[in-house]
């Protein structure tokens, strides 16, 4: 598969792609949210053909400065997506917890069996729209302070 030649230069600002990770598990696996950015950052030097150093704030610190391009992002001042990196804790494989911090809508889904009551769940460091629907029996049990 060939990947459009993405090139940056020493001194460009860049935002870096971290994966929100939510706490609820979904038929067995940890759902995900859509990738956030954080940053800018700028670039120090380009390392091979397709990673760059970044400099990073001491508090990324434990976290490796060099990386791939699919992984960094051109700095456009009005996107939507970039999140502060001092509002969540990026952990070393660039992933942070994302809580729950309001419900705001019920809903039971009628299946041709069963009935399932779903909450709609505003999460942290994220928008009204980007709001996630979520099994309630889920919810109580892992965030029972929601209720």
């Amino acid at each position: 598969m060939q990947r459009r030649p993405l090139e940056f230069e020493i001194g460009d600002s860049i935002f870096l792609k971290v994966a929100p990770m939510k706490g609820v598990m979904r038929f067995g696996k940890k759902g995900k949210l859509s990738p956030r950015y954080v940053g800018p950052y700028p670039i120090l030097k380009r390392v091979g053909k397709v990673a760059y150093e970044l400099e990073l704030p001491q508090e990324m610190s434990a976290i490796h400065n060099v990386f791939h391009v699919s992984m960094l992002k051109k700095c456009i001042p009005s996107t939507n997506q970039v999140i502060e990196p001092q509002t969540v804790q990026v952990q070393e494989d660039l992933s942070y917890e994302s809580r729950p911090i309001q419900i705001l809508d019920r809903e039971v889904k009628r299946l041709r069996n069963k009935e399932v009551p779903l909450v709609k769940v505003l999460w942290q460091s994220q928008r009204f729209e980007e709001a996630t629907w979520e099994r309630e029996d889920d919810m109580k049990q892992k965030y029972p302070e929601l209720f």
